[in-house]
């Protein structure tokens, strides 16, 4: 085989679906959202409609939809704003999030002097809820609490409704990075107290370069982005339509078929699992990502028994042979740090080990996955 492309976690394959809706939008509705004319209204009616569609399937109000340029923009979005023009002295979440929201409560603490504190761990990697309480009612602080729905590494689910109801319960604010679980997941705002979170297109088969922020009403967040009155005034810039179009496909998409994609995708990671076990001694899996159950069914992070040396090859000879994996976060790529999320979750023999992501979408079948391992296990005898 030539092309397995088995790193949807970093992000998936376009649908051909969405590149036609992004063609017409393209040559279609190429008038500024903001102009009042007719060529500036088509566009802005597509705007809507894709923010519209958006609301209705999360159960949110159309106004609380903010359209952005990824997840990582909705993230800095929320707590910045929160920070500076909410009142929150206090931000806790964990030392296994994205960046996007480690980077930033760090740099928050530094230049604003807030409270910064990590929820505890169990030995998966799970936010310890008992400790988040405890945290929760330390003192009368306002409190932000921004915890991962899918943690992007190891794949954990977190009971979201459960934390939402803390959060609520101790007057807290909640956001959570949905990045990987929006499109993957069914989420009702309504049912769930969550007060913001944050997207990307790319992560369900949508265009790179657009996302989403949910900002519940009347929150007080406030532009990080300032200039004209785009998006209710919360993030200045003409928008771009055709990538905004493209989302709303991709999105209207992976809930239409989410059933039936969901069963397919889950089947391979159980095929997968099962496969390689009996194939190559001595694998483990990190965090929950072993579980049908207590992870999301699209990823597998798992320890191969070879060396770290021996491990440097592996993703170069893989290439070669046409598999794309990942050893984390294609954030990090290039970095000598190692896993952020792997140092928290496993013990220092287990963090010896060489460990790597395999994540999987409707694109994928299982003599890829036959090839994946075939190749696996011969590089391992060399």
């Amino acid at each position: 085989m030539e092309n397995v492309y088995l790193d949807n976690a970093a992000t998936t394959r376009i649908r051909e679906e969405v590149i036609q809706r992004m063609q017409e939008a393209l040559s279609g509705y190429y008038g500024n959202p903001s102009s009042i004319h007719g060529y500036g209204r088509t566009a802005k009616t597509a705007v809507e409609q894709a923010r519209k569609a958006i609301a209705k399937q999360l159960k949110a109000h159309p106004s609380e939809i903010i359209f952005t340029s990824g997840g990582t923009e909705a993230d800095n979005m929320v707590l910045k704003s929160a920070v500076r023009d909410i009142g929150v002295k206090t931000l806790i979440t964990s030392k296994i999030e994205h960046h996007a929201v480690l980077h930033t409560s760090q740099d928050l603490a530094t230049e604003f002097g807030i409270a910064l504190k990590y929820v505890d761990l169990d030995g998966n990697g799970n936010p310890q809820l008992s400790h988040l309480n405890r945290l929760l009612q330390e003192d009368d602080t306002k409190k932000l609490v921004s915890l991962m729905h899918v943690n992007n590494e190891i794949g954990n689910l977190l009971p979201i409704d459960t934390v939402a109801e803390s959060c609520k319960a101790n007057n807290a604010l909640f956001h959570s990075d949905t990045v990987q679980s929006i499109g993957h997941f069914e989420i009702d705002v309504q049912k769930t107290p969550i007060d913001f979170m944050a997207a990307s297109a790319h992560k369900f088969h949508g265009p790179k370069g657009v996302g989403f922020a949910f900002i519940r009403r009347n929150s007080g967040i406030k532009p990080l982005i300032s200039g004209g009155g785009q998006e209710r005034g919360l993030r200045a810039g003409t928008e771009s339509v055709h990538n905004i179009v493209g989302l709303e496909e991709a999105f209207k998409m992976a809930y239409g078929n989410l059933d039936e994609e969901r069963n397919y995708v889950l089947g391979l990671k159980k095929y997968f699992i099962d496969t390689i076990t009996q194939s190559i001694p001595g694998v483990g899996f990190n965090g929950h990502s072993g579980s049908l159950d207590q992870s999301t069914y699209t990823l597998v992070n798992l320890s191969l028994p070879i060396s770290q040396e021996k491990a440097r090859m592996l993703l170069f000879n893989l290439d070669i042979k046409g598999i794309a994996i990942s050893q984390g976060s294609a954030c990090q790529s290039g970095s000598d740090m190692g896993s952020h999320v792997l140092k928290e979750v496993v013990g220092a023999e287990d963090l010896k080990k060489p460990s790597f992501r395999f994540s999987f979408s409707k694109y994928n079948t299982t003599q890829e996955l036959d090839y994946t391992i075939r190749v696996l296990k011969e590089f391992m005898k060399v």
